[in-house]
């Protein structure tokens, strides 16, 4: 029992023996672990103190080097605060000194203007007393007075001006006529034309005297016929071998000649002949005047001119102004206007267009009261001529004022033309113009075909239309048409008046 107490406690005590022993020595273990944990604690405490106190030291040694850098920045920043306020303090030292300058200027100008407000006064006083004693002994009001001073220095004014204005006008007149006397010799040796002499009478040579009588015909019916057909005056007289015929209208005289001419050389002479070949020489001398109006245009260079214009130049080969040539005169004028240009730096072709145009309305067929500026100058507009061409032809007798350099340059052109020794005949021109007044009077009565002065204006024939006017009322018409050329003309002698209404009935047998 006691064994087997032993055997039991035995073992146990070995355990427990065991057990206290490994106890013990973990706890030993443990100790010199944690006295180890200790070592390892204290040397990091240790360590960590000396990293704080060295970052501690680092960290002051830079707060003391930015605070060394601020205090050098904020020194350097009051360096200059300071002398920032002391400019300030001058300034201010300065505008304070500059107000009180000011304010004492301010002071002496104001008392300046008080005392300049005194003396004005004072002097408006002694001018309002000056006036009032002016007035007084003048007899005129202020206004007056005014009013009159200034009409005196106006007037001296006007007269100091009118007295520059005639010197410089003085001044330009004489250096002026200096440069046109130049300019017109040049221009006018350096034209040589022909001097005309148109008469309104041409003469038509006889084979024999016979030939008068068949002219005349059976009771006068082939020289009555030639004369209604063409409207001019066949003079028979006791020239040998020559017949005269008499007509200012130069046309109607050509038509006549030619048309006389043509049944001498033919011998066929009865009216029916005589009335084909007045309406086929009628033919020839309307190309003929197309043809001279090309033929001027192509000389002097000058296009762009429409039929109507060509046919208008061209009837003014036919026609005669103061006994000179229209055409002949416009080509010339043409020239002149051309180098008068020429010699002022003018528009040459715009003044020699203008030139040529500008005696157009002569040979206008119209029966209009307008003179032949005006007609001229409506034609041209019509042709489609420029404004400036326009102007020029209307204004060469200075009906209108010249707009241009170049009309001024046309009238002058022709008034050389015009005043050449032997250029003109004021007679023939003033006979011309009688003529044509008579035959104008006859064309205004209604019922009137035709008129025809004839017989250098002794005899008026006149055509009446016999529908219009019958035959007893063509007596009434013939005594109011000579009272109308009594009233309106003046003329010597008298003038014969011949009626003439033709009933013509033609019939064709086919």
């Amino acid at each position: 029992m006691d064994k087997m107490i032993l055997y039991i406690v035995l073992p146990v005590a070995g355990i427990v023996l065991g057990w206290t022993i490994r106890w013990i020595y973990a706890r030993f273990q443990l100790s010199a672990s944690e006295q180890k944990a200790e070592r390892v604690k204290q040397d990091a405490i240790k360590e960590a103190e000396a990293l704080k106190k060295e970052i501690q030291l680092q960290a002051r040694e830079q707060l003391i080097q930015d605070r060394n850098q601020q205090e050098r920045e904020n020194h350097e920043r009051r360096k200059e605060i300071q002398a920032y306020e002391s400019r300030v303090n001058k300034k201010e030292e300065l505008l304070d000194k500059r107000a009180q300058e000011f304010e004492k200027r301010e002071k002496e100008f104001s008392a300046r203007d008080a005392e300049f407000a005194k003396h004005a006064q004072q002097l408006q006083d002694k001018e309002e007393n000056l006036r009032n004693e002016l007035e007084r002994i003048s007899g005129l009001t202020r206004d007056e007075a005014k009013a009159l001073i200034i009409k005196s220095l106006e007037n001296e004014a006007k007269h100091d001006a009118q007295a520059l204005l005639n010197k410089i006008d003085q001044d330009a007149q004489l250096a002026a006529e200096k440069r046109a006397q130049t300019v017109l010799l040049s221009t006018i040796q350096r034209i040589a034309t022909e001097v005309t002499g148109d008469l309104t009478v041409a003469t038509v040579s006889l084979p024999s005297d016979e030939m008068k009588g068949r002219i005349i015909g059976r009771e006068g019916r082939n020289i009555r016929t030639l004369e209604t057909l063409t409207g001019v005056d066949i003079i028979i007289d006791d020239t040998p071998e020559a017949v005269v015929i008499s007509c200012f209208d130069p046309v109607r005289k050509e038509i006549a000649k030619e048309s006389l001419e043509r049944l001498i050389t033919d011998g066929r002479i009865h009216p029916a002949r005589i009335e084909e070949i007045v309406q086929k020489v009628t033919r020839e001398i309307q190309q003929k005047i197309y043809e001279e109006g090309e033929k001027v245009l192509f000389d002097l260079g000058i296009h762009n001119m429409g039929q109507d214009g060509v046919r208008a130049l061209g009837r003014l080969y036919f026609r005669t102004s103061y006994g000179q040539n229209v055409l002949t005169h416009s080509r010339e004028v043409a020239e002149i206007a051309s180098l008068l240009a020429a010699e002022i730096g003018a528009n040459r072709e715009l003044a020699k267009r203008a030139a040529l145009l500008h005696d157009i309305g002569k040979g206008a067929e119209t029966d209009s009261d307008q003179n032949h500026a005006e007609v001229g100058a409506e034609m041209a507009r019509k042709m489609g001529e420029e404004p400036r061409v326009v102007n020029a032809i209307a204004a060469h007798h200075n009906d209108v004022e010249p707009q241009t350099t170049e009309a001024v340059i046309v009238q002058i052109a022709d008034a050389i033309s015009a005043a050449r020794p032997g250029a003109r005949r004021e007679t023939v021109d003033n006979y011309v113009k009688r003529l044509e007044n008579l035959e104008e009077t006859a064309k205004k009565f209604t019922g009137v075909e035709q008129a025809y002065a004839i017989q250098a204006g002794r005899e008026l024939r006149i055509l009446v239309n016999n529908e219009k006017i019958p035959d007893e009322q063509v007596k009434d018409l013939a005594k109011s048409i000579a009272k109308q050329i009594e009233d309106d003309l003046r003329y010597p002698g008298r003038i014969k008046i011949t009626m003439i209404r033709e009933t013509r009935i033609i019939e064709y047998a086919r």
